[in-house]
């Protein structure tokens, strides 16, 4: 088992598909990856050798921020947000959606499971 950016990543599948297990790494750059360091797009993980998992591993840290690094600038931008106490900052205080939706009806991903209240009958 290949263990890349301190992800294990699976040995059965290919390689591009098998890179996008790790956060911050999806389709497009797992292809660009791959064209660039010369591997086939129906290569698997398990028929890399050494040397060519070590390739991927150095590309990966040189170009790409990735894993804890990734999600560590995402938590620092939401609490910049927040200290500034934008509109954007307080809507990820609230646990409202951020981007112009309806909180109207739906919203429930943001908001959580709907609260019954009581005493609202005819």
């Amino acid at each position: 088992m290949a263990r890349i950016a301190g992800v294990n990543i699976p040995t059965n599948k290919r390689v591009e598909i098998a890179l996008t297990y790790i956060h911050g790494i999806g389709r497009t750059k797992a292809k660009d990856i791959t064209a660039k360091l010369n591997i086939g797009p129906e290569r698997r993980v398990q028929d890399l050798t050494d040397q060519e998992v070590l390739q991927i591993r150095e590309s990966i840290d040189a170009d790409h921020t990735v894993e804890g690094d990734l999600r560590r600038e995402t938590a620092m931008n939401i609490k910049r947000l927040m200290d500034l106490a934008s509109y954007r900052g307080m809507r990820h205080r609230k646990g409202l959606p951020v981007r112009g939706q309806r909180t109207h009806t739906n919203a429930r991903t943001r908001k959580g499971k709907a609260k019954p209240i009581a005493g609202k009958k005819k």
